[in-house]
């Protein structure tokens, strides 16, 4: 079995060193109809092409990797993070597969009693024993920035962003204070990132974890115009650096 020499720094420190991001989606939208390339062909046909080549490629670079980790995985950080197709955690890591255990959603949302993020703890960090566990937010979050109001999104994405706007309003008045619509959005994002962090520090197998084995939980931001990795303070109670409003 293969042996995992990742860390967490390593994980959230070689990030910047890839491809330039393209230019974003319009920021309210949080999904698009599938793109067409050159020749017509559609994302479905670009995803099995894409697979291909890289397999080929990493038959090539890494003859054993696969044979490696069809024996198990030791991934040694769990990942939560947006849906975005924007905030890849592999890529922006630099890491391989085998590396990140992994559970997305809208928004990045960890509510207490939510049974897909719970099963996901108790499985990544009871079962798999994972050493750290990331909570990843993002620039321009299209959740984010349709959790600034209440309009109607139907009925999935209204359930599931209310905790969101609940956020929202009870930092209403730090948050009207904000010109920018972007910098609204984000410091929505760091105050979810920070009350995510509160839900996984209070569950029970992640505090057995913490107690027994070291396991330790970082909040963190993805900035979409860098392509870099920014860690919350654990005393902050103002925004710096990424998120100082200006």
């Amino acid at each position: 079995m293969r042996k995992q020499s990742l860390s967490l720094v390593r994980c959230i420190s070689s990030a910047a060193q890839r491809a330039p991001v393209s230019a974003a989606r319009p920021l309210h939208s949080l999904f698009s109809l599938p793109a067409m390339d050159a020749t017509g062909a559609d994302a479905f046909e670009r995803v099995i092409t894409g697979n291909k080549s890289y397999a080929r490629r990493s038959a090539q670079s890494e003859p054993q990797l696969w044979a490696s980790l069809s024996q198990g995985q030791q991934p040694e950080v769990l990942w939560f993070g947006c849906g975005d197709s924007r905030v890849p955690e592999t890529t922006i890591c630099d890491c391989k597969p085998g590396d990140i255990f992994v559970h997305r959603n809208i928004a990045n949302v960890i509510q207490p009693g939510d049974l897909s993020s719970e099963s996901i703890i108790d499985f990544a960090v009871g079962a798999v024993k994972v050493k750290r566990i990331v909570l990843c937010g993002h620039t321009k979050c299209g959740g984010a920035i349709n959790a600034l109001n209440d309009n109607d999104l139907g009925p999935a994405l209204n359930a599931w962003l209310q905790p969101l706007r609940d956020l929202r309003r009870k930092h209403q008045r730090e948050i009207d204070a904000i010109e920018s619509v972007d910098m609204k959005a984000l410091r929505l994002a760091e105050l979810n990132v920070r009350q995510g962090l509160q839900t996984i520090r209070s569950n029970h197998t992640v505090q057995k974890a913490v107690a027994e084995r070291g396991v330790s939980v970082h909040g963190v931001i993805f900035d979409i115009s860098t392509g870099e990795l920014r860690v919350l303070g654990e005393e902050e109670t103002r925004p710096v650096g990424l998120w100082q409003h200006r």
